[in-house]
């Protein structure tokens, strides 16, 4: 992998893992064009998930403090309350992690660009959906919704349905408040990808043998790192003004392009 390349991943990592679109999708997708094999990539893919994970801690900072505060005041507070619920919100991903991780890895690669397009599909159906079903507002984040969200991002670890599209979709079509649901999606994540990131530091032969050298690193996580917190701050105000319609005729574009590439 050279340097540009590792640029042009990093920004596509970066600007995915927030709009609505399929970071997962877009990274196979632009592997794929770019003639790079994802069995020798791992270590990238570690990389650049690390950055916009800081770019949701650079974003959230304030908030992330306030819960950690709230928490270690060992009572149950407004804090400890949204604390737990995105606990309850990862137990979805969590199974799929831990059961059903190597079946999901199956999916990713260069040969499954249609199945890309196929589920880029129903993440434009997902969107286009809060555009013509409006339910009515109830405001708040409760336990069971925070729970099919997290059902929502459990489905998204497939390559193709976007993980704040699907998630910031369902909360949407739950009736929760759209920066509620956006912030919720955003700092829901995080542990998450940590986790998925330290079972793959686990895979020892396969980062030994990856061929991704130091400097296309660098310039992946900073290119990640730095477009993630554009992508972040910019997605909150595309909720804010529910302009999610628009990433659904995208996702529907790309979609069929990368069925019919295939």
């Amino acid at each position: 992998m050279s340097v540009i390349q590792a640029i042009v991943l990093g920004i596509l990592q970066g600007l995915t893992e927030f709009l609505p679109v399929s970071s997962s999708g877009h990274i196979e997708l632009g592997k794929a064009l770019l003639g790079i094999n994802s069995d020798s990539t791992l270590i990238f893919t570690i990389v650049v998930h690390g950055a916009t994970v800081l770019s949701i801690l650079v974003v959230f900072w304030k908030d992330i403090v306030d819960l950690t505060k709230g928490v270690f005041k060992f009572k149950w507070n407004e804090e400890t309350d949204y604390t737990a619920k995105i606990i309850v919100s990862m137990i979805p991903v969590g199974i799929v992690g831990l059961f059903f991780k190597d079946y999901v890895e199956s999916y990713f690669g260069s040969g499954n660009v249609a199945f890309v397009g196929y589920m880029l599909l129903i993440t434009s159906f997902l969107l286009a959906l809060t555009y013509f079903y409006k339910p009515k507002k109830t405001g708040e984040v409760s336990y069971w919704k925070v729970f099919i969200i997290g059902i929502a991002q459990a489905i998204a670890v497939l390559p193709g349905i976007s993980r704040s599209g699907s998630t910031i979709a369902t909360g949407l079509l739950l009736g929760v408040d759209k920066e509620k649901i956006t912030k919720f999606s955003f700092l829901m994540v995080v542990v998450p990808v940590l986790g998925e990131n330290f079972l793959d530091l686990m895979k020892g032969t396969e980062l030994t043998s990856s061929s991704v050298g130091l400097g296309p690193l660098v310039a992946g996580f900073l290119a990640a790192f730095i477009f993630g917190v554009l992508a972040c701050k910019w997605m909150i105000k595309i909720v804010k003004n529910s302009k999610l319609i628009y990433f659904a005729i995208y996702t529907l574009i790309v979609g069929l392009l990368a069925i019919i590439i295939a």
